[in-house]
């Protein structure tokens, strides 16, 4: 599993790249990145596509910020990227994958 970002300081986005491996899914056939930049919902989670063996999906997210996510697996199954930028705590009783989309020196 790889968590992969590119920034577009133009734009002040930040390309991020997930990746869940099918093995991960348990024999799940639909996944999305749910998270709170889209409202934890499945109807809004971005969609992945399945290339080799991985689930992946990509967007662009605004820089300078740490979003919280996970993946979803056929509504119902919840995944954490083993590759996160770090772990949230939730009043649930599980963690919370992050990426963050800050870079060290914006020029």
């Amino acid at each position: 599993m790889s968590l992969k970002k590119q920034f577009v300081k133009s734009r002040k986005k930040c390309k991020v790249t997930f990746q869940l491996p099918i093995k991960a899914t348990n024999g799940g056939t639909e996944v999305k990145v749910v998270g709170d930049f889209n409202d934890w919902s499945w109807e809004k989670g971005i969609p992945m596509k399945v290339k080799k063996d991985a689930f992946v999906a990509e967007t662009e997210l605004p820089m300078g910020q740490s979003y919280q996510f996970r993946y979803l697996i056929d509504a119902r199954e919840w995944e954490n990227d083993w590759d996160a930028d770090n772990y949230i705590s939730t009043p649930f009783g599980v963690e919370n994958s992050v990426v963050e989309t800050r870079m060290e020196e914006m020029k």
